[in-house]
């Protein structure tokens, strides 16, 4: 699975992001492979699919190009998230193979900063297994 990931500017995203206080809820477990699927919800907004892309997976096939993993690594070196679409869902793009709580929690605070939010604004529900 080589994703195309097609990039979002911030102000693009709905409003409520960056004035809401928001959660993450994953919709499968954290181990589940480079995808994991989520969503995104604010008190009376309507949800939002979002999901988190490690971009290193490299077995048994590349997750994404080698262009596009490099942009990855140069945003996250420099405290930023590459926020894009894939399959007509925003996908939060970072280094690595996998997930783990500290790395969910980390993406979600470059996106609060990409959105003008306080990251003490932003929480995780994350599912371990399945």
């Amino acid at each position: 699975m080589q994703a195309a990931i097609t990039d979002i500017d911030p102000f693009d995203l709905p409003e409520w992001l960056g004035t809401l206080d928001v959660v993450w809820r994953s919709d499968a477990g954290l181990r589940t492979g480079p995808l994991v699927r989520g969503r995104l919800t604010g008190d009376g907004a309507d949800d939002l699919g979002c999901d988190l892309l490690a971009v290193d997976e490299a077995y048994p096939e590349p997750v994404v190009d080698d262009a596009t993993r490099l942009r990855v690594h140069q945003a996250w070196r420099h405290g930023q998230v590459v926020i894009g679409s894939l399959d007509d869902r925003v996908v939060l793009a970072v280094p690595g193979s996998g997930f783990d709580p500290d790395l969910v929690l980390d993406a979600l605070g470059r996106l609060a900063r990409a959105v003008g939010a306080r990251a003490d604004r932003y929480a995780a529900l994350l599912r371990l297994t399945g």
